[in-house]
């Protein structure tokens, strides 16, 4: 018996080191094999493709409030509410991505088309900015206002923003999840692989933005604004290239069909059902992976929780009749596996609603961090500092934090908990981005109100600038940073992880969608504050000039919000349940089952 079972193994490992086990293929939909395919070859190129593309994006999104402002004449308040419109839209985009990857086109496919919509998008912005919106010469530097622009030029300048909207946005959360899928986590080193292909996607993401942010951003700020674009686009352009070199040595998961109709039919199903008694020890269908509705995806086990839905499995009477004469009818017995994809879902709205207020503070960096930094003292020794460009000590904080933590931090958590797992959770990592947002706000406000201190006393009516130097700005990007490494990357870990195998797209969206309805919440504050703060002919908290307004109060605002958002979501976190797949590692889902405070 004992030689049975090591001949089992020995056989089980040939294969294993043949092909993959999470069920991934080649171009040609062959089983891919491990050796030839995927792995940190096609990792590497997928990072790069992702530092390429971010750099691009970050050329036109970084100083798109200053453009707003010096280029197309909106006032402060009007260009953040822009931007955070803007950028929402662009993490909306990334569930049409996600659907179509998931569901009908695979994630290579879905990336290269919206890829070259990006990059048409980018060339349009930086034609119709050099031909039309930088009239005259050398106006958006702060100093020559622009010309009045027309109907059709201002249309022209929408649509080419919300191509690279649209290119982007559905680009994102199917690059990320296409990037894990390199990576085989039911093999222990691809998984440990996995986990660090995450962290390293995200350090990726920062050190394209690096770029765009210091030297674009610098270009830009001088009113070189057609460059910047120019730069983008090319950027964008070689990002597309790369990834279509890599096509040979990716591995592929096949699509599994819309998920709106499997979810109706769990629910039809179970609504239909609603009579029928569940006995504790019920006979639920399921069937083998090849015949599910996954399109061959690994089955998920049954968990208890969401009951109700469970009427769904269940076989009755009139399912067993059909079943004798080769009938199957999805919208009355749905299996398993489909009934667990709709429970998973169900279970991560909570903890991604609590994610909201999060990106609220996140998306101050790309508006009310840069207008506060535009009043403050900008030079050094005569050599003036763009406002954008102090989001690069963000991007370092996220470098250093992402390598204290991998390398430091988490080896010693896991020591002092004396077990072979990870150091924190993705939802401690998660709670723990919270606390360190509450004290970024803090700091911002903090520094505000000494700004607001030294700002200029002898011309209360002009834009004078506060004294105060730029560099104090630094504690606050920093936290913020240190939070991303624990928010973000949390996020992308723990939504690949806790959703199917035919939903990874939608759960990276899901990260994405976050931050998208953080900029409607975060323009929707920024209005209600200004509706409130202006009444009685007072300037409001954001005026347009700031010497005259309170942006501290509404950086403590944040922080309030974001306090008791972490509170809920302690709560949310506790309750939640871990996703069980059927595979080499379910033993370590159920031991990773629940959150510990």
């Amino acid at each position: 018996m004992a030689c049975l079972e090591v001949c089992k193994e020995g056989k089980f490992k040939e294969e294993q080191d043949a092909c993959t086990l999470d069920g991934t293929v080649d171009l040609h939909g062959r089983p891919a094999i491990r050796a030839k395919s995927g792995r940190w070859v096609a990792g590497t190129i997928i990072l790069l493709n992702q530092g390429l593309a971010t750099l691009a994006f970050f050329g036109v999104g970084v100083n798109l409030v200053l453009f707003l402002t010096r280029v197309i004449g909106e006032n402060n308040a009007d260009a953040a509410n822009s931007v955070s419109k803007w950028t929402g839209t662009v993490y909306i985009f990334s569930l049409v991505g996600a659907f179509l990857s998931d569901s009908y086109w695979g994630r290579y496919k879905t990336c290269a088309i919206f890829q070259g919509i990006f990059v048409i998008g980018l060339i349009s912005l930086s034609l119709s900015s050099y031909l039309f919106l930088l009239k005259p010469g050398g106006c958006g530097d702060g100093k020559t206002p622009c010309g009045a622009h027309s109907s059709m030029e201002m249309g022209l300048f929408y649509l080419s923003i919300y191509l690279v909207a649209l290119g982007n946005g559905g680009y994102q959360p199917t690059i990320v999840s296409f990037g894990a899928d390199q990576f085989d986590e039911e093999n222990p080193k691809e998984g440990l692989s996995k986990v660090s292909f995450f962290s390293y996607f995200y350090l990726a993401l920062n050190v394209g933005s690096l770029f765009s942010n210091t030297i674009l951003g610098y270009f830009e700020d001088e009113g070189m604004w057609a460059l910047g674009f120019w730069v983008s686009a090319g950027s964008a352009f070689a990002a597309l290239v790369l990834f279509l070199v890599g096509t040979p040595r990716y591995r592929h998961c096949k699509p599994s069909g819309n998920p709106l109709s499997r979810f109706c039919q769990v629910l039809v199903a179970a609504i239909k059902k609603w009579r029928f008694e569940l006995p504790p020890n019920a006979n639920l269908y399921s069937v083998d992976g090849k015949e599910s509705s996954t399109n061959g995806n690994r089955r998920i086990l049954h968990t208890h929780g969401f009951k109700f839905l469970d009427r769904a499995a269940l076989i009755s009477s009139r399912d067993f009749d059909d079943k004798n004469q080769g009938i199957h009818n999805p919208w009355t017995l749905c299996p398993v596996t489909q009934v667990e994809e709709v429970k998973c879902i169900l279970r991560l709205l909570p903890i991604w609603l609590c994610t909201i207020i999060y990106s609220v503070v996140f998306t101050q960096m790309a508006s009310l961090f840069v207008e506060q930094g535009a009043v403050m003292k900008t030079t050094v020794s005569g050599f003036r500092i763009p406002p954008a460009s102090m989001s690069s000590f963000d991007i370092l904080s996220v470098a250093v934090f992402i390598f204290l933590y991998r390398r430091i931090l988490d080896p010693l958590v896991g020591r002092i908990k004396k077990s072979d797992a990870e150091g924190f959770t993705e939802l401690q990592r998660m709670g723990v981005g919270l606390v360190i947002a509450v004290i970024a706000m803090v700091s911002a406000g903090i520094v505000e109100c000494y700004r607001l201190k030294y700002a200029r006393k002898d011309c209360p009516h002009c834009d004078g600038s506060s004294s105060l130097s730029i560099f104090w700005q630094i504690p606050q990007y920093a936290f913020i940073g240190a939070s991303e490494v624990f928010m973000y990357v949390g996020q992308l870990e723990f939504f690949n992880a806790q959703t199917p195998d035919g939903l990874k797209s939608f759960g990276s969206a899901l990260c994405m969608t976050s931050i998208s309805l953080g900029n409607y919440v975060s323009s929707l504050l920024v209005s209600i504050v200004m509706k409130i703060s202006t009444k009685d002919h007072m300037p409001g908290w954001i005026p347009g000039n700031l010497n005259k307004g309170h942006l501290d109060r509404f950086f403590f605002l944040l922080a309030g919000l974001t306090t008791i958002d972490l509170v809920v979501y302690i709560g949310c976190a506790k309750w939640y349940k871990c996703i069980k797949l059927e595979g080499k590692f379910e033993e370590r889902n159920e031991a990773d089952d629940d959150f510990k405070v």
